[in-house]
């Protein structure tokens, strides 16, 4: 075979590859469902990003430039499409954003011919991950994401010390953005910055999660909530926790906001992170919340444990045991599509509908943060089932 004969058999299989169709799993959990595939991985990534096509530069058809791993993705619905910002990482550690865009959110997601082109600030990213994208009332899409710097006072012989920041850039089409001041925090780290959609009190809202390092959360940690005069100068200040890291829980370590909330009738619905220690090492699992629409920053549901955690596949990848999730789009007819990461490896998809989501929220149990409490919370269940079961004729 020659090599225009390889490249049209490479280019084939990838489009055989990208018009698989998705399939729900066969049960769900009554709050949301599973599809059997990833939606996003680096095998989805255009042929032509990774090889050189070219028989005279590439004579052997190596992959020149190769694509280690495609998660943690920002989500909107966009001029009809499911589209996701997806943090794209070489196999040089580096990531970058892409824009992947699908017809129906479960399958067929393609990326646009070019990575987005992210303009830097005066002070140059060495990293840039996990967009967090809001489309504002102002107009604008925002994309929060952590920009990663090597720490300026580290010593030479540690080439791992890093510091972390708030960036922020906008567009209003995806393709062209204007890069803004990072966020100024008054000196803390900040990974897991979300914009809320609407002004609060005539401001900016921003969901934060201020740590003393890069990794650590320290004497920081948990969801905070700050307000700020404006985008293009954001500084915040006096953040006020909402929702706490909390001992023996699953956000004992750290959490935080996922994506930007759902506005829903009976309050604001929010998707999370949380991180806790077991001796395989630390594991990522999402949960929910949902505060008052008439103060963001109020919690009102907190249901207790996780919301969705590493199932089969899902546990094994480039750090495992890990969901993550940046992203979710709320349809007008209600069905929520939740973008979530696995392992740092790969994009996966849960539907669910805001009815369902609300019911979950306020009809779970909180956690009882005790082992006697939560058997007490079990009890009253099997109770009601048992009667209800005797009343039906079933036991």
């Amino acid at each position: 075979m020659d090599q225009l004969e390889k490249v049209k058999a490479l280019l084939a299989a990838h489009e055989d590859f990208l018009t698989t169709k998705n399939t729900p799993t066969p049960t769900n959990n009554g709050i949301f469902q599973r599809y059997e595939n990833p939606v996003i991985t680096a095998a989805h990534t255009p042929v032509h990003w990774r090889y050189d096509l070219n028989p005279a530069t590439n004579p052997f058809l190596q992959e020149r430039q190769g694509i280690n791993a495609a998660f943690n993705s920002g989500a909107l619905f966009f001029e009809g499409k499911y589209v996701l910002v997806v943090r794209v990482e070489g196999y040089d550690r580096k990531s970058f954003f892409a824009v992947a865009e699908s017809p129906n959110g479960v399958d067929n997601f393609r990326f646009w011919d070019h990575p987005i082109t992210l303009p830097e600030t005066s002070e140059p990213d060495t990293n840039v991950y996990d967009m967090r994208l809001t489309a504002h009332e102002d107009g604008y899409i925002y994309g929060l994401f952590c920009t990663e710097r090597r720490a300026k006072n580290a010593p030479e012989y540690d080439q791992s010390a890093a510091d972390a920041k708030c960036g922020i850039a906008r567009s209003k089409d995806l393709k062209n953005w204007e890069r803004l001041p990072d966020l100024d925090s008054g000196g803390s780290q900040q990974r897991n910055v979300v914009l809320h959609p609407e002004y609060v009190n005539g401001k900016y809202a921003l969901y934060t999660r201020p740590q003393d390092g890069f990794i650590d959360a320290g004497k920081g940690g948990g969801i905070g909530w700050g307000l700020v005069d404006s985008m293009e100068h954001a500084c915040v200040a006096g953040e006020q926790i909402i929702d706490p890291k909390v001992y023996h829980t699953i956000k004992e370590v750290k959490n935080g906001q996922g994506p930007a909330p759902i506005k829903t009738k009976d309050g604001w619905l929010h998707l999370a992170h949380g991180v806790r220690n077991t001796a395989a090492g630390l594991r990522y699992v999402l949960y929910m919340f949902m505060t008052a629409l008439d103060d963001p920053a109020r919690v009102i549901h907190r249901p207790g444990g996780h919301f969705m955690s590493p199932l089969g596949e899902e546990r094994v990848g480039d750090v495992s045991n890990v969901l993550f999730t940046n992203g979710w789009i709320a349809r007008e007819s209600g069905e929520v599509f939740i973008y979530y990461a696995s392992s740092d490896t790969r994009m996966h998809v849960a539907t669910s509908t805001v009815e369902q989501l609300v019911d979950y929220c306020k009809n779970t149990p909180e956690d009882g943060l005790r082992s006697y409490a939560s058997v007490q919370t079990r009890n009253a269940l099997i109770d009601q089932n048992l009667q209800f079961l005797k009343d039906q004729g079933l036991v």
